[in-house]
């Protein structure tokens, strides 16, 4: 390597003799000075010798982003290398999503990872591996000064990119038969679908997840929280989280970077919402049905909210009118919930002595048994309660925003025409009746 060199060639051809001289400094400083591996070590790490055995050893390995070995550590088939920029764009969470930085990983022999080292060295932002594939002619250039053994192990090193001889699956992988066509019985009419892990995507999952967890600027941020003191950091937590564990005690027969991270891969929760229903109680004691409504954590939450906006004193527009309606229709739908709710309870808990509720809202919320008890005296059975209802929550309302805000008989009507409108489209669906 003594020929004449731009500056970026020689920038490159640095960058190998300084690896080389590093590892081979690592090695000699375990022998004594008078063992005669040394001759023989540096021998091997000269670097036309040690570029030979790496071009080599290179087709023992192969950089992935998308690995078979998680599947099944015994299958033999197809990996694959796919930059995220490679990747079509589509709206859910993927290995697309990645930046340009994430991080390649490798499968194969193990006592070949040395030679992935070497091409993950960067030089103005690209990995030796990367100028590699694109074929660099600089790269070429500081490897050899000659022309065909550059390119020889130019070729090699780009291997590790692409996969070795044809796409194939494995018995022990997971293979979907996918339809494509309209008859069933087609054995042609599938595609075979060969699900590889994506071993870079779950990678960065493994980093974020660690950052968040115990990075000292996230625990600065969690003690700032419990100080009740404000930090730029936010705080996440991962509720639920599940490690999957591959490799058992030899994690790097999976691969680098499952070694790197001790064989656990994380698994965030994907679980429907749990339903969490309060002890329901009768309505006894209380004259009125709307301290208990009003006490939904939603109910809060969007009352809140509506009298923060209205607050505001915001512009007289469609946009108002839209945002002001649709906190009043949460507020109408978790009142319907209430109703629904307390509807399950056992018909008769309002002809109880403890009941106090207005009559209305007792037929509003045990329909049966109020009207078990007219029935029983000779009664006829209300024919408003809809109306008084209406009534009832739009006087409410009003109630709840009228401090500090102006409420009259215009905001009423609306709030009773809001609620009358909902209970009627609840009646079509067949969900409330008299």
């Amino acid at each position: 390597m003594t020929s004449m060199l731009t500056p970026r060639q020689a920038a490159l051809r640095l960058l190998i003799t300084d690896f080389l001289s590093q590892r081979l400094e690592s090695k000699l400083e375990k022998l004594p000075p008078d063992d005669p591996k040394r001759a023989d070590l540096q021998r091997d790490f000269a670097p036309a010798a040690w570029l030979e055995d790496a071009a080599r050893r290179a087709a023992q390995i192969q950089v992935v982003t998308h690995s078979l070995k998680p599947i099944h550590p015994e299958a033999k088939g197809t990996n694959l290398y796919c930059p995220p920029d490679a990747l079509a764009p589509v709206p859910v969470v993927g290995s697309h999503c990645l930046t340009d930085d994430f991080a390649g990983d490798v499968v194969g022999n193990a006592a070949a990872l040395d030679v992935y080292k070497f091409l993950k060295q960067e030089h103005e932002g690209q990995t030796l591996l990367a100028l590699a594939v694109s074929g660099d002619v600089d790269w070429a250039q500081a490897l050899s000064d000659d022309p065909a053994q550059a390119q020889a192990w130019m070729s090699a090193f780009a291997s590790l990119a692409t996969p070795h001889g044809n796409p194939t699956s494995h018995t022990l992988a997971k293979q979907l038969y996918w339809p494509v066509g309209d008859d069933l019985h087609d054995d042609a009419g599938y595609h075979l679908l060969a699900p590889l892990y994506a071993s870079s995507l779950a990678h960065r999952l493994y980093q974020t997840l660690q950052d968040d967890r115990f990075s000292d600027e996230a625990k600065a941020a969690r003690e700032a929280r419990k100080a009740d003191l404000v930090s730029e950091r936010p705080v996440r937590d991962y509720p639920n989280l599940a490690v999957q564990q591959l490799g058992g005690t030899k994690p790097q027969n999976i691969s680098q970077l499952n070694s790197e991270r001790r064989g656990q891969n994380s698994l965030l929760a994907s679980l429907p919402p749990m339903w969490r229903s309060v002890e329901l109680k009768p309505l006894w004691g209380t004259e009125s049905m709307f301290p208990r409504y009003k006490s939904r954590p939603a109910v809060k939450e969007n009352l809140g909210a509506l009298l923060a906006f209205l607050k505001t004193d915001p512009k007289r527009n469609v946009d108002t009118r839209d945002r002001r309606a649709a906190y009043v229709d949460n507020l109408i739908d978790d009142f319907l919930q209430f109703t629904a709710e307390v509807r399950t309870l056992e018909p008769g808990w309002s002809c109880n002595n403890k009941c106090r509720l207005p009559a209305e809202q007792a037929y509003w919320l045990d329909p049966e048994g109020a009207a078990q008890a007219d029935a029983e005296l000779g009664r006829p059975p209300p024919t408003d309660t809809h109306e008084r209802i209406c009534e009832a929550y739009a006087n409410w309302l009003n109630a709840q925003l009228r401090d500090p805000l102006p409420m009259g008989d215009p905001e009423f009507e609306a709030w009773r025409k809001a609620m009358q409108e909902h209970i009627l489209a609840e009646e079509r669906e067949g969900l409330h009746a008299d």
